[in-house]
């Protein structure tokens, strides 16, 4: 099938051959087929059936494609015995009682998407979002010096750093890198049969639950402490948080990104390449359209958070209503990647004018000392100081006289002004120094972050 007669965009627009080992329908394939192959070799290892037995099954279990499967199930009309026949057909007379010995098919369903969830985290989902995270660094670090006036409402407020404005994200992003990681230590899975009480495997072993322990030991997973005919949902489901609210850090940062992309603001742009078009009718725009991009993912993905929460509610034992929305999950994974890596690659292409930084700086740089005027003067005595100060600003705003031009002109703050230090009288004339521990936190924020993932 040509990929442009594909229906969902991930596939025909966002796709990336590396997916497919881990996000595609035969992936889901391969993976349920080494639950089965791990499953026949803790058989042999508790003496059920013989070694050579079990290294016919996993190797029966590794030649079993996609297509085959479906071409079963169209004839049986059940997923995961249409597998597991596959597999018999493959294997001899002698071993083909073991495949899919003792289990129920979510035994191989759930323990399948752990193993391939926590597969697809590790060599997908952190290895994109570590390169980002070094490209928030570099730019934090490169910048941290680099003057900005901060904005709180969309209003100008007090002067930071650009680099301390990037610092934000690198220890947000670095806070979902660790809970992702967390989370996909703690994905779970089982072999406890049709209702969870180990029935079946009863029959044939005294301890079932370690035949579970052993098969979960083999695919690097946890062992359920409890299942019903399926696995408890909460560790699915903090995984899924985890990616979810990562994405949000990023939507966030490309929001910050497009709002100083604007034409009046003007302080960051994406490099656009030699034949770039920005619009079909005006030759002029460069416009933000990875930052749009990015946004406009998260715009799809977050709100699937509802149906992963709908989807941890399972009448007794269990039920299917899941087991249609649960397909849709690796997709989640794929806008994430896609979103991380398209982001890493702007920011380290991130024009930064610093010029603007400082045009944008000096229209708010009178008004800017009236925080640590305020302060100062409180400090000194003054029992009043917000609301006299507030009085200046509102004045200064009317005449157009600095603010400090007109406090130095007022007697009743003239004398606690003669109190301050040189240190403070210099914060207030030089307000682009007001920028308390910008530069020391920016650093310290990626120090530390380099050190924990290592990077």
């Amino acid at each position: 099938m040509d990929k442009f007669e594909c229906i969902s965009p991930l596939d025909y627009r966002y796709a990336n051959e590396k997916f497919s080992k881990f996000l595609s329908e035969e992936a889901r394939i391969k993976y349920q087929a080494r639950v089965e192959a791990a499953l026949a070799a803790a058989l042999a290892k508790k003496g059920i059936c013989s070694k050579k037995i079990a290294e016919e099954i996993v190797a029966a279990a590794a030649k079993v494609t996609a297509a085959e499967v479906y071409a079963e199930e169209e004839k049986i009309k059940h997923d995961v015995r249409a597998l597991a026949n596959c597999i018999r057909a493959k294997v001899s007379e002698e071993a083909k009682p073991f495949v899919h010995f003792g289990a129920t098919s979510y035994d191989i369903v759930d323990t399948a998407s752990a193993l391939r969830y926590k597969e697809a985290t590790e060599q997908l989902v952190l290895l994109a979002l570590i390169e980002l995270e070094k490209a928030f660094i570099e730019i934090a670090l490169r910048e941290k010096q680099t003057l900005q006036i901060g904005r709180t409402h969309g209003q100008h407020a007090e002067p930071i750093t650009f680099g301390f404005a990037i610092a934000e994200f690198v220890n947000r992003l670095g806070n979902r890198i660790k809970a992702i990681g967390n989370a996909k230590n703690n994905l779970e899975g089982k072999f406890s049969g049709a209702v969870g009480a180990y029935n079946a495997s009863s029959l044939f072993l005294a301890q079932p639950i370690e035949l579970e322990k052993e098969i979960m030991q083999s695919l690097g997973l946890k062992q359920s402490m409890h299942s019903t005919q399926i696995v408890e949902p909460e560790s699915l489901q903090d995984l899924m948080h985890a990616l979810l609210s990562a994405f949000c850090v990023l939507a966030n940062f490309a929001d910050d990104m497009r709002n100083l992309q604007r034409t009046e603001i003007a302080e960051v742009a994406e490099a656009f390449e030699a034949k770039q078009v920005g619009s079909s009718t005006m030759p002029h725009k460069r416009n933000p359209i990875n930052f749009e991009n990015v946004k406009s993912l998260w715009k799809q993905f977050m709100p699937r958070m509802m149906t992963v929460y709908l989807d941890s509610i399972s009448e007794h034992q269990r039920d299917l209503t899941n087991s249609a929305s649960a397909r849709f999950l690796p997709e989640l994974f794929a806008g994430l990647v896609a979103s991380a890596e398209r982001m890493a690659k702007v920011c380290r292409k991130l024009v930064v004018d610093k010029e603007s930084m400082q045009r944008n700086f000096e229209q708010s740089k009178k008004g800017i000392v009236a925080e640590p005027l305020y302060l100062l003067l409180a400090a000194n005595g003054h029992a009043n100081a917000h609301e006299c100060v507030r009085q200046l600003t509102m004045e200064s705003e009317k005449s157009g006289k600095p603010l400090m031009e007109l406090a130095a002109a007022d007697a009743a703050i003239a004398k606690y002004l003669v109190k301050l230090s040189r240190q403070q009288k210099e914060m207030l004339s030089e307000p682009e120094k007001y920028i308390g521990k910008a530069v020391e936190k920016t650093e310290q924020v990626c120090a530390y972050w380099k050190k924990e993932l290592k990077i």
